[in-house]
């Protein structure tokens, strides 16, 4: 075993939560964004980039539950936050940690169709997707239709919350262009591991992704 992977086991095995994590990703590494989960400090600084009066929140690649946790301390209730994460393992990790969350297995490219199909929707868009994915690693085509589906269920003036562990934006100018939204970066978690840049991605005209209207009754 390498000195990193020692390194990463270590400090992953004081928390059995955190092993299944690793695990998982040991799996798979190429469909997580990290060996590890996020820290505190990364959640701290995902929920302050909420928009003010945020009540409705969907969060992309739960994970062990690191943001689902900081955005129901911030004050988003149990029934009005929707929580979508691929992998099974993990998604029983967060129906067991979170019971009166919607916690719910899928693709996040298929996001409008989980929030219809929950229900989510019938009481209005999302006003932001907190999302754990790493688009960083993932093609254009991907980002396209994850970044289609996010802003699909969003209000009009919701927004995407993103992180990343490079230096830039894990969206190209090219697609932000393409898709009519605009990037804004935010605060740096150092003490993450790896540290971790946030960004918001917002539409910037009104031929932007519209949101889906409402189910009707």
């Amino acid at each position: 075993m390498s000195h990193f992977r020692r390194k990463a086991t270590a400090a992953t095995c004081e928390s059995p939560v955190a092993w299944t994590f690793f695990r998982q990703w040991l799996k798979n590494p190429l469909s997580m964004a990290a060996f590890s989960p996020s820290g505190k400090q990364l959640a701290k600084a995902m929920v302050s980039q909420l928009p003010a009066g945020a009540r409705r929140v969907i969060e992309l690649g739960g994970g062990t539950g690191v943001f689902t946790r900081a955005l129901l301390e911030h004050g988003i209730a149990p029934a009005d936050l929707m929580v979508v994460e691929l992998n099974e393992a993990l998604h029983r990790v967060l129906q067991h940690r979170f019971p009166g969350v919607q916690v719910v297995r899928g693709d996040a490219r298929e996001l409008a169709d989980l929030a219809t199909q929950t229900h989510f929707l019938d009481h209005g868009p999302a006003d932001a997707v907190v999302s754990g994915l790493g688009l960083l690693s993932m093609s254009r085509g991907m980002q396209r239709d994850i970044l289609r589906s996010a802003f699909s269920v969003l209000a009009p003036h919701g927004r995407l919350i993103q992180f990343t562990y490079g230096p830039a934006s894990p969206v190209s100018r090219e697609l932000l262009a393409e898709l009519g939204l605009s990037a804004r970066r935010g605060s740096v978690a150092w003490i993450n591991v790896p540290p971790a840049t946030v960004y918001t991605y917002t539409r910037n005209r009104s031929t932007a992704i519209p949101a889906r209207a409402p189910a009707s009754r």
